[in-house]
């Protein structure tokens, strides 16, 4: 951490855990408890926030001071630069007030996060800004703690990725890894299901949604998820050789 001036406040990562607010660490829950001012992402202006239920949940007072940040759902790099900086001078408004900024993240904040965006952006614009990230649990971990089954042991290899990266690249990890936590999976699910069932992977996979929410679902029959809507938060644990079987996919 640089030092800071008693005039500008500090930007402060609070990583919640993926639901459960029993997961917040001492660290994350002092942050929060103390905070000046809690800033939170939302994909449009009337929506609910996920990291601010899990600490509504915590029974956590919020301070006077609140911000709901614009971080909009789509890829169109154009819109997404301009709310990024739209987001990053709204916190440095408030940190230049003196205050510091306490960002609510769900799950870790440096693991496929909305706050390494601000970090960058306001960076960008103030190298100078005072930069704390608390780090918490993710949600691979929490899915694996649901479905009671390590990621991976002893020399096994894991690769956590967005489902998004293509399916054919997907099927390339599943001959490489031990282990393959897929995120991001609504958009391609029934792609995802007819690879893993070309791979005869269906009996080594666990479906987590929304892990330590009071909606989370663990569902290990697969097979099961064809044509349905999942929720955003949602993964797929796919244990691809660990050992129980010859799954015939290894050259």
């Amino acid at each position: 951490m640089k030092p800071t001036t008693k005039t500008q406040g500090s930007l402060i990562a609070a990583s919640l855990g993926p639901g459960d607010p029993g997961l917040i660490t001492k660290l994350a829950w002092d942050a929060l408890s103390n905070a000046q001012c809690w800033a939170w992402p939302v994909s449009r202006k009337d929506e609910r926030s996920y990291a601010r239920e899990i600490v509504e949940r915590a029974g956590i007072n919020p301070p006077e001071n609140t911000l709901a940040l614009a971080f909009p759902m789509t890829r169109d790099p154009i819109v997404l630069v301009q709310k990024w900086g739209v987001a990053a001078q709204q916190v440095l408004a408030t940190l230049n007030s003196g205050m510091d900024v306490v960002f609510l993240v769900e799950g870790d904040a440096s693991f496929f996060s909305t706050f390494g965006h601000l970090q960058r952006t306001v960076l960008d614009i103030n190298p100078d800004i005072n930069i704390k990230i608390i780090p918490g649990v993710s949600s691979p971990l929490a899915g694996a703690a649901m479905h009671q089954k390590g990621l991976c042991e002893g020399d096994q290899s894991l690769a956590i990725v967005s489902a998004t990266i293509g399916i054919e690249r997907i099927d390339q990890l599943f001959r490489d890894f031990e282990t393959v936590v897929l995120l991001k999976v609504r958009p391609v699910l029934d792609d995802l299901l007819s690879l893993l069932d070309k791979r005869q992977l269906f009996n080594k996979c666990a479906f987590i949604e929304r892990a330590g929410s009071p909606e989370e679902k663990l569902i290990t029959d697969i097979a099961s998820l064809r044509g349905s809507t999942v929720h955003y938060l949602s993964l797929l644990i796919v244990h691809c050789n660990d050992g129980e079987a010859n799954l015939g996919n290894r050259k």
